[in-house]
């Protein structure tokens, strides 16, 4: 059964990692997909070709999502070229880590416009299209660090956290149109960006999980797919932390 048969969703960052695994769960799930990379133009071709062989419409677009015009064009654009917009995937994320100490003001400014402006350029660019088809779900990345805090992550803790503030006030004023806003909060995921880490960290990490491993990203991605059907049609302003019960 196909969940999102006919639906049209933006994936911002989806090149690679969570962003590449969502886009490949909701094009399985018979979504049309548009998403954004910022620098991996190859990589971005690859996932657009394989996505178009199963069936679906899909598109890459080079487009920075902590830049307000480039949001709003990457919006109209999409609405040209697809006809819709039912779901949005707010993803874009960087890490600037360090301690507050040694932390410059531009690795603060920086994580926070394109983990958390990026969130409201887009919801406010696709707002005016979902208003107006009375329906939409909204999908913000947050992450486990949003919700408790990392020693060394201040910048990007408060822009995770600020994503959940936000989504939960787009929430209340969007909900009385049939426009759902929700939160997935990630845990520790590994990637092509946690491959590079030392194993013996990975594995004092996937120890201290009460599931003993770290998550991939189709967990993720599942999640999305359930947060973008219609199965989740009762649920707004919601976090769900997805983290092999790191924060039970």
């Amino acid at each position: 059964m196909k969940l999102l048969e006919g639906k049209t969703a933006i994936i911002t960052g989806a090149s690679r990692g969570i962003g590449k695994g969502i886009a490949e769960a909701f094009a399985a799930h018979g979504a049309n997909v548009a998403f954004t990379y910022s620098s991996s133009a190859e990589s971005a071709k690859i996932l657009e070709d394989e996505l178009n062989t199963l069936g679906i419409k899909a598109k890459a677009y080079q487009s920075n999502a902590a830049d307000f015009n480039e949001s709003q064009k990457l919006v109209d654009d999409v609405l040209t070229d697809f006809g819709a917009i039912d779901i949005l995937v707010n993803n874009a994320g960087i890490t600037k880590d360090n301690l507050l100490m040694r932390m410059t003001e531009d690795d603060f400014d920086k994580v926070i416009e394109v983990n958390l402006k990026s969130v409201f350029n887009m919801i406010k660019a696709v707002q005016r299209t979902m208003l107006k088809q009375r329906k939409g779900s909204i999908i913000n990345m947050s992450s486990v660090v949003g919700v408790k805090g990392n020693a060394g992550q201040t910048n990007y803790a408060a822009s995770k956290a600020g994503i959940i503030g936000f989504s939960k006030s787009v929430a209340l004023e969007l909900g009385s149109r049939n426009i759902r806003s929700n939160v997935v909060a990630p845990g520790f995921i590994e990637t092509e960006m946690t491959a590079k880490l030392d194993e013996n960290t990975v594995k004092a990490w996937r120890d201290a999980i009460p599931l003993k491993r770290g998550g991939t990203p189709e967990d993720i991605a599942n999640v999305c797919v359930f947060l973008a059907s219609d199965l989740s049609a009762y649920v707004t302003g919601q976090t769900i932390h997805v983290d092999g019960g790191m924060l039970t």
